[in-house]
């Protein structure tokens, strides 16, 4: 974090993950710890990646899946990954826009804190406030966070998608590495 980004005036967050005992009762894991580990970039943005799948449909035998989350924890992937889903919460310093960028993914993406504008390529946007929900269809686009001094937290659900060819023409993917956690 620069020394002009202030600290985080957000609240922790905790991930709660359920799974079975051996004999079939519904309980919590404890092979993840609740609390997400978050990296911080350079420019104060702070990325977690809260869960992480690498199949479709996920098998939930054996706790497979949470042994993939924990290996992607060590070796973090890039903003989705191929076979799977990714969830992942990033918190905006006052004032932060990201870097206009394009994934070639379908992305859910929720402000759960603050208000954050949704700004296109074209010019277009769209203003977002606490609960509202912007389905990221491999569009160019940018994240800003409207306050001056305070911190805006969103959570995305991110999916793979097939190439995506648009007036004939096949788009990229053209994410920064700085946005890769």
């Amino acid at each position: 974090m620069s020394e002009s980004t202030p600290a985080r005036d957000i609240r922790t967050i905790k991930r709660f993950i359920t799974t079975h005992t051996v004999d079939g009762k519904e309980t919590f894991t404890d092979a993840i710890s609740e609390d997400p580990p978050f990296k911080t970039l350079p420019d104060g943005v702070a990325f977690s990646l809260c869960y992480a799948t690498d199949t479709f449909p996920q098998s939930l035998e054996a706790e497979g899946d949470v042994q993939t989350y924990r290996h992607y924890t060590e070796n973090l992937p890039g903003i989705t990954i191929p076979t799977g889903t990714v969830l992942r919460v990033v918190d905006f310093p006052p004032g932060f826009t990201s870097p206009m960028h394009r994934t070639i993914s379908l992305d859910y993406g929720v402000v759960l804190e603050g208000e954050i504008e949704l700004l296109l390529e074209s010019g277009e946007s769209k203003m977002m406030g606490r609960g509202d929900i912007a389905v990221q269809r491999a569009t160019n686009h940018a994240w800003k966070n409207l306050s001056a001094t305070g911190w805006a937290r969103m959570l995305y659900v991110l999916q793979p998608a097939e190439a995506l060819v648009v007036g004939g023409r096949a788009l990229e993917d053209n994410t920064h590495e700085t946005i890769r956690q």
